[in-house]
């Protein structure tokens, strides 16, 4: 069967291209832009890539051949705090014209659960978009789910950053609010259980786990899987522009994401009850046991998908793709260079291991006060961390830095700094063949936006001599004498 998957470099998206994969399926991949993607463990007649920006109308009209099933997984909720409702109506609607006269004989819409009738703006949206949907001429399936509970969700990030961090929390009234969490495998198995079943065409299913919970309850079982003791008082006169700096500054999240994570965890999530996993034969993982079974995906560094590798993650309104080369003029560099005396291969597994808990190797404690002012002044702070510690892939969120070049090959690594900043900065690794010396090259480029971006380069300058130099002499110097 041959399918097209929008979305497939998203969290759901990630997950299901493999699940496809293993079916047996080959999979037409959409996406804004190519290198957010890497496919290069797929086999590449089975594994396609085009790029399309549906909220771009003027985009041409593709040509999509012999494709049965389309998966719409595009989602605007972290892209800005309200304002999304139009562009994921454009989407939507762009979605639907690129598809009709196809021949597609379902498309399949993960959207999210709206049984209140006071709906969140985002909820509201996703309402929206099903009957955009509906509208076209193809059959629609249409899945809504509440919280997804796997490792690298947001949700699952969330509860994560709270229950570990925090062990007595003050919290806002909305954590008395239903939920029906689901275990992110099973949302993989409804996705791909109503693949081409006829019977699910032009119907609408709640998908929800088996326990229906308040956060609170979901903030201690999660406490309880990890064996932790946690205290949660509730605070009724939180309000929600409290609750969403209360949750940017205590976890991973940005702030826009935090806003609209508010407005919808006032409202109950509960799933309303239908026969859709006696159809697709389907036995739902209870909370506790959806946690465990993220912690063992971590623990094996197995982690396939984050929400935080979304470009939306950072707080920058700013189109990262812009900026996949360092400029040249009108730049602060700091260059500098090693030669590496005994591999260069031990040198590159440093660098790629840089950042999240390896650290920066030098001055580590500056990092995490750059990382609390950045915090302070409405930025992404170092929390995202790293979603893989061996990996890294162009698109993945870093600490505060987003990977634009990751060639393992070459040697040559590209971060593009979200932290907030008077100008733009980038920092790049590379190694370098000189006669017969290898050397690693570190390069940091800073363009400053008018005087206040020169002022703090000059202002930060002996501060940063000594962690840049204490950075490039720390991957040097790791596991020195291993080849």
């Amino acid at each position: 069967m041959k399918i097209l998957l929008t979305g497939a470099n998203g969290y759901i998206g990630k997950r299901l291209l493999q699940e496809l994969y293993q079916q047996g399926h080959s999979i037409v991949c959409c996406v804004r832009n190519k290198s957010r993607i890497d496919v290069r463990d797929f086999d590449n007649e089975r594994v396609q890539v085009i790029e399309l920006d549906f909220e771009n109308d003027q985009t041409d009209k593709i040509q999509i051949d012999n494709v049965d099933v389309a998966y719409y997984l595009i989602h605007s909720m972290v892209s800005s705090i309200g304002k999304f409702t139009e562009a994921e109506s454009r989407s939507a609607m762009n979605f639907v014209r690129h598809l009709n006269g196809t021949g597609i004989k379902q498309i399949i819409y993960l959207s999210g659960i709206s049984n209140s009738e006071d709906l969140s703006e985002h909820l509201s949206s996703r309402k929206n978009v099903e009957e955009i949907l509906k509208r076209s001429n193809i059959p629609v399936t249409i899945l809504r789910a509440g919280i997804i509970i796997g490792s690298g969700s947001a949700s699952f990030e969330i509860i994560r950053d709270l229950v570990e961090k925090i062990p007595l929390m003050i919290t806002p009234k909305w954590l008395n609010t239903k939920s029906q969490p689901i275990a992110v495998r099973n949302i993989i198995q409804f996705l791909t259980g109503v693949l081409l079943n006829k019977s699910t065409f032009h119907n609408t299913y709640d998908v929800g786990g088996p326990e229906v919970l308040s956060y609170k309850q979901m903030l201690l079982k999660f406490a309880e899987v990890r064996n932790l003791k946690r205290y949660i008082f509730i605070l009724p006169i939180m309000t929600p522009r409290l609750s969403s700096f209360w949750l940017y500054f205590v976890t991973s999240t940005s702030y826009r994401l935090a806003v609209n994570l508010v407005n919808s965890m006032k409202i109950e999530v509960v799933a309303k009850e239908n026969n859709l996993k006696e159809l697709v034969s389907i036995d739902l993982i209870d909370f506790k046991t959806a946690v465990r079974e993220s912690f063992t995906s971590i623990e094996q560094n197995m982690v396939v998908s984050s929400w935080k590798d979304a470009y939306a993650s950072s707080n920058e309104s700013i189109d990262v793709l812009n900026f996949i080369q360092a400029p040249q003029n009108g730049c602060f560099i700091d260059k500098k260079e090693i030669v590496i005396t005994n591999g260069a291969g031990r040198i590159i597994e440093n660098i790629w291991n840089i950042g999240g808990e390896e650290g920066w190797y030098g001055a580590n404690y500056l990092w995490i006060i750059r990382g609390f002012i950045d915090k302070l002044v409405g930025g992404v702070g170092l929390r995202r961390g790293r979603t893989n510690q061996d990996n890294l892939n162009a698109g993945d969120a870093l600490d505060f830095w987003r990977v634009l070049i990751a060639d393992k090959q070459s040697g040559r690594l590209l971060l593009f700094a979200e932290m907030k900043l008077p100008g733009e900065a980038w920092l790049e690794f590379k190694i370098e063949k000189e006669s017969s010396v290898n050397k690693l090259v570190q390069t940091t480029t800073f363009r400053p936006k008018g005087l206040a971006g020169r002022f703090y380069w000059y202002m930060l300058w002996p501060i940063h001599f000594f962690i840049f130099n204490g950075m490039i002499k720390g991957i040097s110097e790791k596991n020195k004498g291993i080849i």
